[in-house]
């Protein structure tokens, strides 16, 4: 991973995600180990004080990926509500953790599900849970 922007994420997020993180089987070490790198890096801040251009879970994220180019509209949500339409991604999934933090503008070099890395850029944060005054997402 040569590109490491700085992250951002709330302290409701952050305590959420650790909970996460403790319930996880250890079948699911490589995405642990990914949250908690990316955890470990963030700088925490009240979710009264996220920039609005910030990716926070329950964020919809406008983004595309490379090498292949391809553009992609999804919200960023816990693993229990992945799954629930083709429009969102798992915190657990590598583009999930990817987003994690990121704000508009900034990418990222990370590993994929295959051992490769894709680079990820963020176009846009259409909404974000904290941006419309909803701090308990």
């Amino acid at each position: 991973m040569n590109t490491q922007p700085a992250i951002i994420i709330t302290s409701r997020d952050a305590d959420r995600l650790e909970s996460l993180l403790e319930s996880l089987s250890a079948d699911t070490l490589q995405e642990i180990e990914a949250l908690e790198g990316e955890l470990d890096r963030a700088v925490i801040v009240e979710p009264q004080e996220v920039s609005p251009n910030v990716v926070t879970m329950n964020s919809t994220v406008r983004f595309a990926l490379y090498p292949a180019g391809s553009e992609h509209r999804r919200k960023l949500v816990y693993p229990g509500a992945a799954g629930s339409g083709e429009d969102t991604v798992s915190i657990l999934a590598p583009v999930g953790s990817a987003l994690l933090g990121l704000a508009e503008g900034d990418e990222i070099q990370w590993p994929n599900a295959n051992g490769g890395v894709f680079r990820l850029v963020v176009h846009a944060v259409e909404d974000q849970p904290e941006r419309s005054g909803n701090y308990h997402l």
